[in-house]
């Protein structure tokens, strides 16, 4: 199991966990949750207790990642393999991502 923690404007709000059959899970960081005053990170992943789960990387997560040669070059740059789809995501959307949410590797990671 690897885990990546996500960030809405520096915000810990929560975390996003690959499984080890490559099954994703989202929840919310209790402290997150519980502030009126935070959105939730996309209208596709309103803020609630409840995990979400999905056979693949969230389309909202996915729609972080680079494609086609932007792609290739990130994978040739990172010496990456191009099915490490949460590496990759953490290894890009650390930090100067179009939104105000970032991926970083949790401590598994």
């Amino acid at each position: 199991m690897r885990k990546a923690e996500v960030y809405f404007n520096k915000i810990l709000a929560g975390e996003l966990i690959e499984n080890e059959s490559n099954h994703f899970v989202f929840r919310y960081n209790e402290s997150y949750f519980h502030n009126p005053g935070l959105p939730g990170i996309s209208i596709t992943l309103p803020k609630t207790r409840k995990e979400y789960r999905s056979d693949y990387l969230f389309p909202f997560f996915s729609n972080m990642l680079a494609e086609g040669s932007n792609l290739a070059i990130q994978l040739r740059y990172l010496k990456m393999d191009e099915r490490d789809i949460l590496g990759l995501l953490c290894a890009t959307a650390t930090a100067d991502t179009i939104g105000a949410v970032t991926v970083k590797p949790a401590d598994s990671l």
